[in-house]
């Protein structure tokens, strides 16, 4: 895309804007609304406009309304709240239910309301509930709809509400459940909110309530995509975040580790569960020792049995798999779960799943840690399929540029230290498939050429002119 291009797909209108033209399609080109509405978002998206951002329907008419105010739905919810609110008045609950919904539809349509002063007014029905159970369940309902993907809505008062509230009712599994789903989605790309709500201590919340609640499905599942979101890296805004620093805490002062693995027994057969908590454990691996500590609290044997007894359930196997390369990080982990049949669960998988990217990705992945300076490893890997896998990988997935990346890296560690398997790899079309890999995938540049040097292949090292200074590549 060029620079114009980009400019151009990044431009917005209001929904002002967009209202406008859609009236004006009806009123002065008399066409019936859902062909103004057609008309209006052709328009404006052939100009290379974001409409993500606006909500694409006729607005209606409330009953109280002319037809010159008219508005959306969304915001005659909003407008009924508001008036609720002011009054006290009784329909408070129902009128949170109804914004819920409305907000629940798309992304346009909370954007659309919290353009309009909605963050407040719901953060006052949340305040404003206190001990009342009912009120206070709806209101944060219609909180998690307005903040998601929209994590800046969150101020110093909804910071404060939102840890107040996790340990006032702690004891509360269906409460707690809504408020970490509000924590997840004010944290998600928003480093600012996550440091500061670490800082209050929502680590300690998060940690608690899966052993507080370890027996109630969903309040693991949300309690693990909040611990998770508090180790991610991506707020684009933000230089350096602490996403390492954070699953440091996790792990040294809130026992995570622990916490993870016992949650994982208690539910041995719920797969959802155990993929989330996969999926946690994954983001906590950030330390040597710590790869070690879930080997020795039964963390990979509890993967181990979880893969087997799953094969067929992809999104287990692919979050299993993500797992196993987090903590092969360890050179002796490596060796640990290569002698519990983890190289040969891991080409199974990737057979039983060869169509998916995800599990080719990670399997080739999983694969090339294991086989990182494990002579022994590779010979394991080598007698299991597993360059044979990585290369059918590479067939099935001809323009995923990480699955060719993964299995070239791979190929290069079975042969790095032992050059005999250079050619029954090289046999099964080893040569070709890196080649394609390299003529489609600049990004395979470096990764490719060293597989195809390892396995003894003529490679061709020029440098090429991009017609920008300073940029040879090799």
């Amino acid at each position: 895309m060029s620079g114009s291009a980009a400019v151009m797909a990044k431009r917005r209108i209001t929904q002002d804007t967009f209202d406008a033209v859609v009236g004006e399609n009806i009123e002065e080109f008399d066409m019936d609304a859902s062909e103004a509405l057609k008309e209006a978002i052709e328009q404006f998206e052939s100009q290379g406009v974001d409409l993500s951002y606006i909500v694409k329907a006729i607005p209606k008419i409330s009953s109280e309304e002319s037809e010159e105010d008219q508005t959306h739905e969304v915001l005659q919810a909003l407008e009924s709240l508001k008036t609720a609110v002011a009054l006290s008045s009784a329909s408070v609950q129902e009128d949170l239910k109804f914004f819920t919904e409305q907000c629940s539809l798309s992304f346009a349509q909370r954007y659309l309301a919290a353009q309009k002063g909605a963050y407040p007014t719901i953060l006052a029905c949340c305040q404003r509930a206190g001990e009342r159970k009912e009120v206070l369940s709806v209101a944060l309902e219609a909180l998690s709809a307005l903040t998601d993907g929209q994590p800046d809505l969150l101020d110093v008062d909804g910071q404060e509400f939102l840890i107040g509230t996790l340990d006032t009712h702690k004891m509360d599994p269906a409460l707690t459940c809504l408020c970490i789903r509000v924590v997840r989605h004010c944290c998600l790309k928003h480093e600012n909110n996550r440091q500061d709500l670490v800082k209050a201590g929502v680590l300690a919340l998060l940690a608690g309530s899966i052993t507080r609640h370890i027996e109630h499905d969903e309040v693991v599942r949300e309690a693990c995509g909040g611990l998770r979101v508090m180790t991610f890296d991506d707020d684009v805004r933000v230089p350096f975040g602490n996403a390492h620093e954070h699953a440091k805490m996790i792990v040294l002062e809130h026992n995570g580790l622990k916490v993870i693995v016992e949650a994982a027994e208690a539910h041995p057969d719920k797969t959802s569960v155990l993929s989330e908590l996969c999926a946690t454990l994954s983001r906590l691996a950030v330390r040597n020792e710590f790869c070690q500590d879930i080997v020795d609290m039964g963390g990979l044997k509890f993967m181990m049995t979880l893969m087997a007894d799953s094969l067929d359930c992809q999104e287990l196997v692919k979050q299993v798999l993500g797992a196993l390369k987090a903590i092969a990080g360890n050179d002796d982990v490596k060796d640990a779960c290569v002698n519990a049949g983890g190289a040969e669960l891991i080409v199974m998988a990737m057979n039983r799943h060869a169509a998916n990217l995800q599990v080719s990705e990670q399997g080739c992945a999983s694969l090339c840690v294991l086989a990182l300076r494990k002579p022994n490893n590779c010979k394991v890997i080598m007698d299991c399929g597993g360059a044979l896998a990585a290369l059918q990988a590479m067939k099935n997935h001809p323009d995923e540029v990480n699955v060719q990346k993964q299995a070239c890296m791979l190929l290069r560690n079975l042969v790095a230290r032992t050059r005999d398997y250079s050619q029954p790899i090289l046999e099964m079309g080893a040569e070709a498939l890196i080649s394609q890999a390299l003529a489609a995938h600049r990004d395979c540049g470096d990764v490719g050429r060293a597989a195809l040097r390892d396995l003894g292949c003529q490679v061709e090292l020029r440098e090429l002119w991009t017609g920008k200074k300073g940029s040879l590549s090799h």
